[in-house]
């Protein structure tokens, strides 16, 4: 099942089963959130899949007729790894980490997978990272690998937008990766049994129609397994939370001369099964201060 968060000419966000051409509401009226927890806590434990949408009879809007939302609008929490493919930390001049490099992106910075990302007044080192993203859909702790699946409630194309300046100055990097709007998810979530194999997919990442990125998750230094191993050993995993799994070479950063994004560039990001994402770079209105 692909679940999504969407809108209809403006309305509230509904949570709804995309099925072809169409999207079904799932909630009207409800809390698409809470709805979307407890369907990714279903998936993860198999009790949610295709034949799911066939039950559903909520009311079938047009897929052109919504607006499409993060499907994880607030995620408890969005961590991300880094440097995780090989040939990602080769072109960016660094070693080959012996342990997963984790940092987090602070969960203000999710928007749409069709929403305009913003470049920063305070920076002009704007970059992109495509990446495959899990989503979280049991409540965990101390998982070994060969349960590590259990608890994946879904997969999202992410794109990890970057402010490399601000990225490198310390070494959390929390900051440069955390900006208001650089946090793309999207375009939903396709449930496990959507994906044969999680680490065979294509990733691939196109700057105004140039093709930047061409990788794929077989390529993973730290395979999704490891991954939810070793965060589930310093804390508790909870539904909706999301994972940024790292990204292939070809970012701006490492090209030469760097190719940072500037306002009216179109960045698009696209996973095998998982769907794309488009997003339009544009400038930061002003830095004045806002208080609500």
């Amino acid at each position: 099942m692909r679940l999504a968060q969407f809108s209809h000419k403006g309305g509230p966000r509904q949570l709804g089963a995309v099925d072809g051409d169409e999207i079904i509401a799932i909630t009207q009226g409800g809390d698409p959130e809470t709805a979307l927890i407890n369907l990714l806590s279903d998936a993860a434990q198999a009790k949610l899949d295709e034949d799911s949408v066939r039950k559903l009879d909520g009311y079938r809007y047009r897929y052109g007729e919504v607006s499409l939302h993060s499907p994880v609008t607030r995620p408890g929490k969005f961590l991300a790894f880094g440097l995780n493919y090989d040939d990602h930390h080769k072109e960016s001049g660094m070693l080959r980490p012996e342990q997963p490099i984790v940092f987090n992106k602070q969960s203000t910075c999710v928007t749409g997978p069709f929403d305009p990302v913003i470049r920063p007044i305070a920076s002009d080192q704007l970059d992109y990272e495509g990446e495959l993203g899990i989503v979280i859909g049991r409540r965990c702790r101390h998982v070994p690998r060969s349960r590590a699946r259990e608890v994946i409630g879904g997969y999202t194309v992410i794109n990890d937008v970057s402010v490399r300046d601000w990225q490198l100055a310390t070494p959390t990097m929390t900051l440069g990766k955390s900006w208001d709007t650089h946090g793309p998810i999207g375009p939903w979530i396709s449930t496990p049994d959507e994906i044969a194999d999680p680490h065979d997919l294509r990733i691939r990442t196109w700057v105004n129609k140039e093709l930047r990125q061409d990788g794929n998750t077989r390529d993973l230094l730290f395979d999704l397994d490891d991954i939810i191993e070793h965060l589930s050993k310093v804390c508790t995993l909870e539904p909706g939370d999301v994972i940024a799994t790292g990204t292939p070479a070809g970012v701006g950063w490492a090209m030469s001369p760097k190719q940072f994004l500037q306002a009216g560039d179109v960045v698009r990001i696209e996973i095998s099964g998982l769907g794309a994402i488009e997003n339009l770079i544009h400038d930061e209105a002003n830095d004045d201060m806002t208080i609500e």
